[in-house]
C-alpha cells in the first residue's frame, strides 16, 4: 500500500478522494443511527456537504470513456447523487421523513458504496493506492463489496418497509 499515486495526483483528485473520506465515515453516523437528534442534523450538514463537494468535484475529472469534452458515463452519478440529495433535503422541508431517509440512504449507498467501489478498478488510482500498481484483484475488491452491498441494502429495505 502506497500513498504515492494519490499524492501525486492532480489536486482536484486529492480533494475529491478528501471529500468522499469524509462522507464514507461521517455517512453511516448521520443516516443510520437510530435517534434523530442535533448529532443527527449536524453530521447530516457535513454529510451534504462532503457528498456536494465529491458530486461537484467529480465534474472536474476526466473521464476514460469521454462521449462528451471529458464527461462520460460515471459523470451521470454525480448528477444522480446531486439530484438524490436536492430529493432528500426537499422532502425533509416538507415534513416526510420517510422519504428524506430513503433519499439520503440511496444516496449513500450508491454514491458511497457502489460508485467508490469501482475506485478500486485496475488502472484507477486507488486501485494503485491499495496494491500499490495495476491489479487484478481490484476487481475481487469490487465483487466482494457489491455482494456485502446487495446483503446490506436488501436488509435495510426489510427494515424499511412498514410491517402489513
Amino acid at each position: 500500500m502506497t500513498l504515492d499515486p494519490l499524492l501525486s495526483a492532480p489536486a482536484i483528485i486529492q480533494f475529491h478522494v478528501a471529500a468522499a473520506l469524509i462522507g464514507i465515515v461521517i455517512g453511516p453516523f448521520a443516516l443510520f443511527r437510530n435517534r434523530r437528534d442535533r448529532v443527527h442534523k449536524t453530521l447530516g450538514y457535513i454529510w451534504v456537504v462532503s457528498i456536494a463537494a465529491v458530486s461537484l468535484s467529480a465534474l472536474w475529472i476526466g473521464s476514460e470513456i469521454a462521449i462528451l469534452w471529458h464527461f462520460g458515463p460515471i459523470h451521470l452519478l454525480s448528477l444522480f447523487t446531486l439530484w438524490g440529495v436536492g430529493e432528500g433535503i426537499w422532502h425533509i422541508r416538507r415534513g416526510n421523513i420517510a422519504a428524506h431517509r430513503a433519499s439520503m440512504q440511496s444516496v449513500w449507498f450508491g454514491a458511497m458504496g457502489l460508485a467508490g467501489l469501482f475506485t478500486f478498478a485496475p488502472g484507477r488510482i486507488m486501485n494503485q493506492v491499495v496494491f500499490g500498481g495495476p491489479n487484478q484483484a481490484g476487481w475481487a475488491i469490487i465483487g466482494l463489496g457489491i455482494a456485502v452491498l446487495g446483503v446490506t441494502w436488501r436488509a435495510w429495505i426489510k427494515r424499511s418497509l412498514p410491517l402489513a
